[in-house]
C-alpha cells in the first residue's frame, strides 16, 4: 500500500497562503476622529473619551481625523501645541478655566470621498471648571456631530457623512506616526498566526520524514 506523501512545494505553497492571510489581517484601517493629551511636551493617546475627560486649567489637547488601524499607528495632531500661545488672548477668569485645542481636520487622502480636510486650527476655550473636553470643544468647534454611541463624528462640521467607517488602511509615515504607547504590547496576531504556520508545517514535514525512514 502506497504512502501519500506532501511534496515540499504544497507545504511552501500552504505557508505563503497562510502568511499572506495573516498580513492581509493588517489591511484594513477605521476613518475616525482620534483623542490626544498633551504631556510632558508630548502627544499621548486619551485614555478616556472626551464626553468624560475634564481637563484643568492649562492643558492642551488635541484632536486628530485620520484612518488608522488602531491606537498604536494613529497619528498625532499637527500645529503649535503650546498653551501659552494658544490661550495667549485669554485672560482667566474665576469660576472657569481656559483648554487649549488642536483639531487637525488631516489629509486629503484620510478624507471621504468628493472632501477637501480644512486646515488645521488652534482655540482656546474657556469654560466653567466642570467640563468636559467635549464641552471645550463645543464652545469653539461648531457643528459637532455624534452617532447614536455618542461617538464623535464630526467637528466644525467635518467631514459631512460617515463616522468611524472600515477602510482600507495606509500605515502612516514615521515623520506621522504617532509617540504614543502603544495601547498593546504584545506580537500581532498576524506575526503570531505566521509562527503558529511555521510550527504547524515544520511538525508535519518532519512526521513524514519519519514515515519515510520508517
Amino acid at each position: 500500500m502506497s504512502r501519500r506523501r506532501t511534496p515540499a512545494p504544497a507545504l511552501a505553497a500552504l505557508l505563503l497562503l497562510v502568511l499572506g492571510g495573516a498580513g492581509q489581517a493588517h489591511a484594513v484601517g477605521y476613518r475616525y476622529w482620534s483623542f490626544w493629551d498633551l504631556t510632558g511636551g508630548k502627544w499621548t493617546y486619551g485614555t478616556q473619551g472626551p464626553s468624560t475627560e475634564r481637563p484643568s486649567d492649562g492643558d492642551v489637547q488635541g484632536f486628530r481625523f485620520a484612518v488608522s488601524e488602531d491606537s498604536r499607528h494613529a497619528v498625532r495632531p499637527r500645529g503649535d501645541a503650546e498653551f501659552a500661545g494658544i490661550c495667549a488672548k485669554t485672560p482667566a477668569r474665576s469660576g472657569t478655566k481656559r483648554v487649549a485645542l488642536v483639531i487637525d481636520f488631516g489629509v486629503p487622502a484620510d478624507a471621504p470621498s468628493a472632501e477637501t480636510p480644512p486646515s488645521p486650527r488652534t482655540a482656546c476655550a474657556r469654560v466653567p471648571s466642570d467640563a468636559t473636553t467635549a464641552d471645550a470643544l463645543a464652545s469653539v468647534a461648531r457643528p459637532l456631530r455624534y452617532d447614536s454611541n455618542a461617538l464623535l463624528c464630526a467637528i466644525a462640521g467635518y467631514p459631512h457623512t460617515g463616522c468611524g467607517e472600515q477602510v482600507s488602511a495606509t500605515r502612516p509615515t514615521r515623520s506621522t506616526a504617532s509617540h504614543a504607547k502603544p495601547a498593546h504590547h504584545g506580537p500581532s496576531l498576524g506575526l503570531l498566526a505566521g509562527v503558529t504556520a511555521v510550527a504547524l508545517l515544520g511538525g508535519a514535514a518532519i512526521w513524514q520524514a519519519r514515515r519515510r525512514r520508517g
